[in-house]
């Protein structure tokens, strides 16, 4: 059985592939198999950009439109996207037979976890509300200072070598930081001319006219990071990273068209914006040595939560108490790029370029146990409202899902549906990506909220 055939480019190449969508992403194992847990590992929803506009507008010709909330905090429309997603999966728990329709009966066996953000906590809230509806339910997080399940290295979890994470980015790019600025000249162009209202054939920048910050005129290297000592390019791909994630946020906040990049950014264009975004995202963040670095300590613990949903006891450094039905991981983007680079895997979803991780897109591990054999099999996916569907607030159902795309697990999935993994081969293949010299014996202790 196949599904429908996509044409999907490649992010570093100049090449497509047709591919065939399999349906088994969308449907249950076999109708003797049930779902016995799922964990997830979720974005936070749509929130304003974390640049100030004193900063955005030093690249721009004309000053960005207003936040009507502060910088990096998520958005009423933010809030209610994250619900609609919580609803979505819902009514996906309760036809997988996971979730009880009627009552709270099941609120104690679902956990969520966030980051201190505020952005993390109030998607978990939002989140929490649309699962389990007028239910009491705690988003937990740290009570003080940096998790170590997000920030490990900021909360004493592991020692960076700072010039093996430089020599790691350097060496994915034949040590020219700006040979990357050089490969992608035309999309940062593009950028530019929507920056500063470049008209079709004219100099851009205009000449005579002065800009802050000219988005190619920036010089590009790789830096150290402060807070970690990781690595990352600076430059004018650095720039456009964030910039086209402010775009992005406009357009899915549902700002008007002629606020979104002044008019001069849609649905088109944007999409193509966003391959400069993830350009920067993997060679920062989804490098091996940094992906481990940054998040060897989260998937450890998330996998000691499954594995304690697998035993029905309790599991040193698990995230939840045994018997607990799912577990609901409120964190950034780079958290899910960092389990990209951790596993090896890869994802296209509809709208988006590859690897994207847009507001409230969510990286789920589904393990499922036959009921014949009591073999148990685990079920990659990310999942994601389109682009339409955050612009236009679109309710979500089972008829009217968000993007959902399987996910390969290089090391584990097999060919059947929905490229599921043995449960034993899944463990050693996310015990072998881990690097244990980044991880905590103990999970965070819990400061609820």
């Amino acid at each position: 059985m196949t599904g429908p055939v996509r044409t999907i480019c490649l992010l570093l190449a100049a090449t497509c592939l047709r591919i065939e969508a399999p349906l088994g992403a969308q449907t249950p194992p076999s109708k003797a198999a049930r779902l016995e847990f799922i964990a997830v590992l979720s974005r936070h929803g749509v929130r304003s950009s974390l640049w100030t506009d004193a900063r955005l507008n030093a690249y721009s010709a004309d000053p960005w439109p207003k936040w009507d909330v502060p910088p990096g905090e998520l958005t009423p429309r933010g809030n209610i996207l994250m619900k609609q997603l919580g609803d979505y999966d819902r009514q996906y728990l309760i036809k997988a037979g996971l979730l009880s329709p009627d009552g709270c009966g099941d609120a104690d066996r679902f956990y969520f976890w966030s980051d201190t953000t505020p952005r993390d906590v109030e998607s978990g809230r939002a989140l929490a509300a649309g699962i389990l509806p007028s239910c009491a339910v705690a988003v937990h997080t740290v009570s003080k200072g940096p998790d170590p399940l997000f920030s490990p290295q900021q909360a004493g979890v592991g020692k960076i070598d700072s010039g093996v994470a430089a020599a790691a980015l350097s060496g994915r790019i034949g040590g020219r930081p700006q040979a990357l600025t050089d490969a992608y000249r035309s999309g940062l162009e593009a950028m530019q001319r929507a920056l500063l209202g470049c008209k079709p054939g004219d100099a851009c920048p205009p000449r005579g006219n002065k800009i802050g910050k000219v988005l190619l005129e920036q010089p590009s290297d790789i830096v150290r990071r402060k807070e970690d000592g990781l690595a990352e390019l600076s430059g004018p791909l650095s720039a456009a990273a964030t910039i086209a994630e402010s775009f992005l946020l406009e357009y899915t906040d549902g700002m008007k068209d002629q606020d979104v990049g002044w008019g001069r950014v849609n649905k088109s264009n944007l999409r193509d914006m966003l391959l400069l975004q993830e350009v920067y995202n993997d060679f920062s963040l989804r490098t091996p040595y940094m992906a481990r670095a940054r998040s060897s300590n989260l998937l450890s613990h998330m996998l000691r939560s499954m594995q304690q949903a697998v035993r029905g006891e309790a599991a040193p450094g698990a995230l939840g108490k045994p018997g607990g039905k799912a577990l609901y991981v409120l964190g950034h983007d780079s958290d899910i790029s960092g389990f990209g680079g951790v596993l090896g895997i890869s994802w296209a979803l509809e709208d988006y370029q590859p690897n994207c991780r847009p507001p409230g897109s969510a990286l789920v591990f589904e393990i499922w146990k036959d009921a014949a054999n009591g073999k148990r099999t685990v079920r990659a996916y990310i999942r994601s409202q389109t682009l339409d569907q955050m612009r236009q607030l679109t309710p979500l159902s089972l008829e009217a899902p968000p993007s959902r795309a399987a996910v390969f697990i290089p090391g584990c999935s097999t060919a059947g549906e929905g490229w599921a993994c043995d449960w034993d081969a899944f463990q050693r293949a996310a015990e072998a990506a881990i690097d244990p010299a980044f991880v905590a014996r103990d999970a965070p202790k819990s400061g609820d909220r």
